[in-house]
C-alpha cells in the first residue's frame, strides 16, 4: 500500500502529538472514573467530554470514531440511569419517601464538606433519617429509611463506577495510537 504519513507533519510529529493527545485524554478520564467517588466532580460527563474532544481533534486521523463516542455516551447514560434507580430503589425498599431522598441528596451535600470524607456516609444518612423524623414519622421508621438511602446511594455509586470504568478501558483500547492511525500520503 501506499506510505502513510501525516500530512503538514513528519511521522515522528504526528505520533508524539498522538501519544500526548492519547495521556491527556486518559488523565481527564481517570479523573472522571474518580469523579464517581468524589462528589463535586461531573465523573461520567467528564469521561465523554474527554472522548469528544479527542474525536474532534484527531477526527480521521486516530480519534476512535463517532460509533465509539456514541457506545460511550450510552454507558454513560446508563451510568446515570443506574445512579437514579439504585438510589430509589435502595431507599424505597426500605422505606423512605421523597422526603427522605431530598434529605439525603442535601445530607451528601453538607457531609462532604463538613466531615469528609466520613460524610458521604454518615451524610445521606442524618439527612433522610431527619427529614422523614421531621415530617412526622417514627424514628424507627425514619432510621429505617435513612438506611435504605444510604445503601441506594452507595448501589448507585457502584453502578457509575462500573460503567465509567467500562467506558475507560473501550476508550483506552480503541484510542491506543499506532502508526496505522497515520492518514495515507496522497498518491502523485
Amino acid at each position: 500500500g501506499a506510505p502513510r504519513v501525516a500530512q503538514s507533519k513528519n511521522e515522528n510529529e504526528f505520533m508524539i502529538e498522538l501519544w500526548t493527545g492519547y495521556g491527556i485524554v486518559l488523565l481527564i478520564m481517570f479523573i472522571g472514573v474518580m469523579g464517581n467517588l468524589i462528589p463535586g466532580i461531573p465523573g461520567t460527563p467528564l469521561i465523554l467530554a474527554g472522548a469528544v474532544g479527542h474525536q474532534l481533534y484527531f477526527a480521521g486521523q486516530g480519534g476512535v470514531g463517532w460509533g465509539w463516542v456514541a457506545v460511550l455516551l450510552v454507558l454513560g447514560l446508563l451510568a446515570l440511569g443506574l445512579d437514579y434507580l439504585a438510589t430509589l430503589l435502595g431507599a424505597k425498599k426500605l422505606g423512605a419517601t421523597w422526603k427522605g431522598m431530598v434529605g439525603a441528596g442535601l445530607g451528601v451535600i453538607v457531609g462532604v464538606f463538613v466531615f469528609p470524607p466520613i460524610g458521604l456516609i454518615v451524610g445521606p444518612f442524618v439527612g433522610a433519617m431527619g427529614f422523614e423524623w421531621a415530617f412526622g414519622r417514627e424514628a424507627r421508621e425514619s432510621a429505617k429509611a435513612g438506611v435504605g438511602a444510604v445503601l441506594g446511594l452507595a448501589l448507585g455509586v457502584v453502578g457509575k463506577l462500573v460503567c465509567s470504568v467500562a467506558m475507560f478501558a473501550l476508550f483506552s483500547f480503541k484510542a491506543w495510537p499506532s502508526a496505522n492511525s497515520l492518514p495515507a500520503a496522497p498518491v502523485p
